[in-house]
Order: structure tokens, then sequence, then C-alpha cells
């Protein structure tokens, strides 16, 4: 999986949930009426992944059009100078230690070959990885299934049955899965599972709680309501 696409599911399923265990506890701490929540939770799944999708699509396209663009300003550079980007590369390779000599024939060599010579100013001068294109398409369908894929979770529970059961169940699948979630980060990052993994269960609680106090102070039990 290209790296645009796997940042998307990371990013998407860790927003779904943290999304809609925040929107099904917030309407909870309201009504615990199973009817109400899993509208509001499938209404939030679905604008939440649309909207995911979308961000995606057009960040992804943005970038790759800017990158593209900078590669063919470097290649309409290289037509109109060969002279000069030959003398710009060199200079790039002795300001990387190699010897002021060494750095002129290998600039020589690589300068030889139109498409090499690009693809070595476009990673020397740009910091840019002509290869690393993402697909924009793949990674708006990435976050959209990995975003539903979290926001699902939480909602589980509210087809089958309500009232604070389905809360307590919500509430269990939530923490487990912020949990399973930073642990997988921490692991393949190496900044440790538990650490991270605790981070995820402190951003969901906060954040779950938070919403669910408002729908019960706000809900139609509350004072004036």
């Amino acid at each position: 999986m290209q790296g645009s696409a796997a940042r998307a599911a990371v990013l998407g399923s860790g927003d779904g949930l943290l999304t809609n265990i925040s929107l099904v506890l917030g309407v909870a701490g309201a009504s615990t009426n199973g009817g109400a929540v899993r509208i509001a939770g499938v209404a939030g799944m679905l604008a939440g992944a649309f909207s995911m999708a979308a961000g995606e699509l057009v960040s992804v396209k943005a970038h790759d059009e800017l990158v593209q663009h900078e590669i063919d300003v470097e290649r309409a550079e290289l037509a109109d100078d060969p002279a000069g980007e030959q003398r710009e590369l060199a200079a790039m390779y002795r300001a990387r230690g190699v010897a002021a000599k060494d750095a002129d024939t290998v600039a020589r060599i690589l300068m030889a070959t139109p498409e090499v010579a690009l693809d070595t100013h476009v990673r020397l001068e740009l910091g840019v990885d002509p290869d690393s294109a993402g697909s924009s398409r793949q990674a708006a369908a990435v976050s959209f299934f990995g975003f539903s894929l979290g926001a699902i979770l939480p909602l589980l529970p509210w087809f089958f049955i309500g009232g604070p059961t389905a809360v307590l169940i919500s509430i269990v699948i939530g923490a487990s899965a912020a949990v399973a979630r930073g642990a997988a980060i921490g692991f393949f990052s190496g900044q440790g599972v538990w650490r991270t993994a605790a981070r995820q269960l402190l951003a969901a609680t906060i954040a779950a709680s938070v919403t669910y106090g408002v729908g019960h102070l706000l809900g139609p039990g509350a004072k004036g309501a």
C-alpha cells in the first residue's frame, strides 16, 4: 500500500472511532433510546467518512500536482542551462562531503543521461522522491472505509439493544479499540506500546466523557427542558 493510503487508513480509523464514540455517548447522555442513537451514529459515520474521503482526495491530488509542477520546472531548467545545472549538482555533492574533483566527475556522469540527471536533481535539490506519488482515489477510498470501520465499532450494540447496557458495551468497545489502535501505532513506530495505547485511551476517554456530560446536561431530563 502506498504511503498516502496507509496514512489515510490510520488517520481515518482513529478519527472514526473518536468521532463516533463521542457522538454515540453524547446522544446517549441525553437519551438512551436506541433509535435516536442509531440515527445519530449512522449519520455521523457517513458524514465523517465522506468528509475524510473528500479531504484526502483534494489534499493528495494537490500535493501530487505541486510535486509534478516542481519536476516540470526542474526539467525545463536542465534543458535550458545544462552546464549551470551540472555545476549546481557538483556543488550539492561537495556540500555533502564529496571531494571537489570527485563531485565534478559524478555530476558530469549523471548529467550525461537526461532522465538520470532529472531524477538526481529532484531528489537532491527538491527533496522529492519522484516515484512516491500517491493515488488520490486510493487514499480517499481507504480513508472512507477506515473511518467507517472505526465509527461503526461503538455503534454496534445499538443495532441490537438500547439503554444503559448498550452504553456500557459502547464504552468497552470504544476503549478496547482505542487501546488496540494505540498499541499498534506504538509497535510499528517504536514509540512504546503502552505509552501510545494509554495516550489513545486518554484521548478517547476525555472526548467521550465531555460529550456524554454535555448530552446529559442538555437532554430532555435537564432542568428547564
